[in-house]
């Protein structure tokens, strides 16, 4: 069902909780070195990428101190790098692996957090893979953002709850989901049977259980 995203991936073979984001022609303008010392530039978008997956767990100041450099050194090292504490291109490249936009990115993480907020996170992973599996779907729009805000697609755009803001796990989620994990074993939908008013959803074929969700395709 994400055949699609998982050739882009597979061929970069990144380790999970890599970071997805940016348009082609930003990652690849990421050819400046940045090391302790540096300031502001691109040592802001450093920071927020790697606070977002969990390997910097201070303020996002635009300083690259020793916090910044022994986060940088944790994630090379979790993917293959040479962790010499140094952000220079192969560096960013990992980070910034251009498949989604930033903007994708953000939205599919408020969908998640505003969908799945409550569940366990393999949960979240599995809500996560069923936007990715509508999007390689030709029964569904052909992007992200027409898969959120299709005509009653996802309850949160529909009650607010779109608009919360995501937390670090709402962010992993989608990452893992990127990369190819799918918990859903490719649904396009899913529905909590406590709550679900629709006797169409129950005539969908049901695939797994996670959590108070149903999957199905």
């Amino acid at each position: 069902m994400i055949s699609n995203v998982m050739k882009v991936l597979l061929a970069i073979t990144l380790s999970v909780g890599t970071v997805v984001s940016l348009p082609t022609e930003q990652a690849s303008a990421h050819t400046k070195t940045v090391q302790v010392g540096d300031r502001y530039g691109q040592v802001w978008s450093l920071q927020n990428r790697l606070q977002q997956i969990g390997y910097y767990k201070s303020d996002v100041d635009g300083i690259f101190g020793p916090i910044t450099k022994n986060a940088v050194i944790r994630f090379q090292r979790d993917h293959g790098l040479k962790a010499d504490g140094i952000a220079g291109h192969q560096t960013f490249q990992t980070l910034y692996n251009a498949t989604f936009s930033n903007e994708e990115i953000q939205m599919m993480a408020q969908m998640v957090h505003g969908e799945a907020r409550g569940e366990p996170f393999k949960g979240k992973v599995a809500v996560a893979s069923v936007i990715l599996n509508r999007v390689d779907s030709s029964d569904f729009p052909n992007t992200v953002e027409n898969v959120l805000f299709d005509s009653l697609a996802f309850t949160a755009v529909a009650d607010g709850q779109y608009n919360m803001k995501p937390n670090k796990d709402a962010y992993r989620a989608v990452y893992h989901a990127i990369r190819g994990w799918d918990p859903s074993k490719g649904a396009t939908f899913y529905f909590n049977p406590d709550t679900a008013t629709s006797d169409w959803i129950w005539s969908r074929d049901q695939i797994v259980k996670i959590g108070k969700h149903i999957f199905a395709e």
